[in-house]
């Protein structure tokens, strides 16, 4: 993080379904007709609180799962089907107390004023935890789903064709944060009276238009939703290369980024930075946090194992667009430390299979990196924006 240095690393999961290996669902830890149910969200969460993690991230979409990028696959032995992140976050909210919960929403054909106020509603429910993680989609078959517009079909990404169109993408994903951030500020603080002896519950004066005007939509605002507990709840994005490292520059408090090693960690952040300096937000913080799917196990024979056992089992090698780490809680404990020097400030770790990796996060890694004196022993704030060493930040339409 730009301002905010801290010896201290922090952590989050991903959590997707069963789990991000596609096999995972086959493993006895999985609990695959239990996946679609409150209880099952829940237990996940409240694991990842037992292990005093910063916050989770919750995987969602527009369209079925599919091996392939842009298109619905045909198979039929892999996982495929979602609930709704948002809700799923709102409906663990109250059995939670500490860790943020930062659901997946797609920005490419979702309205603004529907996210600003479902995140603004989050926020309430779990008092000041909430996040979000933006996305886009590229998929023709998921703009199908909504019929106002068409996106280009996308076959090679090093066409100039391919790379104005995942760029307008990514141009109107930075607009939709923009409008979504100015809505939460629409309400002042103190907009609402709630005085019984003039009758006066809201002070009109304190509610503000936005009138925002980007290229791909306008909204006028203001919110139905008073300002959030945080004021601006944690808007993170995913970035893999320029386009989207510019995403997280101009309009993100947490990236996510997949650098291989230290010398990769060094390059992605430095490339963040200056994209950052160009947005003009130098001098705002903003983390950025390395991704990893793990296997993790107590003896690497077994993890390697367990990893080659699924594979079979899927019928292919597992591979992603994260660093993939097969060992053990000490092993990644020492992987994540040396990319913690090159400068990330904290990880994003995507359980292979939940039911099993998740636990060896919070009862394996989390005491480990205790030990190492590089994790916090207890929840020391109460807001995820205070978990990330964020401060509240000001209402930019209340008068000065």
């Amino acid at each position: 993080m730009s301002s905010t240095a801290s010896s201290s690393l922090h952590l989050a999961v991903a959590l997707d379904g069963t789990g991000w290996h596609p096999a995972s669902w086959r493993e006895p830890q999985a609990r695959p007709r239990d996946q679609f149910t409150a209880a099952y969200w829940a237990d996940l969460v409240t694991e990842a609180e037992r292990g005093l993690l910063d916050f989770v991230t919750i995987e969602d979409g527009l369209g079925p799962q599919s091996s392939h990028f842009l298109d619905p696959d045909e198979r039929t032995d892999q996982v495929r089907g979602r609930l709704d992140a948002v809700l799923i976050a709102s409906r663990v909210a109250p059995l939670t107390r500490h860790i943020g919960l930062v659901p997946t929403v797609v920005a490419t054909h979702t309205e603004p004023f529907h996210i600003s106020k479902a995140i603004a509603t989050l926020d309430y429910v779990s008092t000041g935890r909430a996040g979000l993680r933006v996305q886009i989609t590229a998929r023709p078959n998921e703009a199908a789903h909504f019929g106002r517009r068409t996106i280009a079909r996308i076959d090679a990404y090093d066409t100039p064709a391919s790379l104005e169109t995942v760029t307008d993408l990514f141009d109107e994903a930075a607009d939709h944060v923009e409008a979504v951030r100015r809505l939460w500020d629409s309400w002042e603080d103190d907009a609402e009276i709630r005085d019984v002896a003039t009758g006066r519950f809201v002070d009109r004066g304190k509610l503000h238009y936005i009138d925002f005007q980007g290229r791909h939509f306008s909204v006028r605002g203001p919110s139905i939703t008073p300002r959030p507990p945080q004021g601006q709840p944690i808007v993170s994005a995913l970035a893999h290369d320029t386009v989207p490292y510019r995403l997280v520059a101009r309009a993100a408090d947490v990236g996510y980024v997949t650098p291989h090693d230290a010398e990769e960690a060094r390059t992605v952040v430095s490339r963040i930075r200056a994209e950052q300096d160009a947005a003009g937000r130098a001098s705002e913080p903003l983390h950025v946090f390395g991704d990893l799917v793990v296997f993790l196990d107590d003896d690497p024979v077994t993890a390697r194992a367990r990893r080659e056992r699924l594979d079979t089992l899927d019928g292919q090698p597992y591979t992603s667009d994260a660093p993939v780490f097969t060992g053990t809680p000490s092993q990644l404990a020492d992987r994540l430390l040396e990319l913690h020097s090159a400068g990330l400030s904290g990880f994003r770790l995507r359980p292979a299979v939940v039911g099993h990796d998740l636990r060896a996060v919070t009862r394996g890694l989390v005491p480990e990196l205790q030990r190492r004196g590089a994790f916090r022993r207890a929840y020391e704030a109460d807001t995820l924006r205070g978990l990330l060493g964020l401060a509240r930040p000001a209402n930019r339409y209340a008068a000065v």
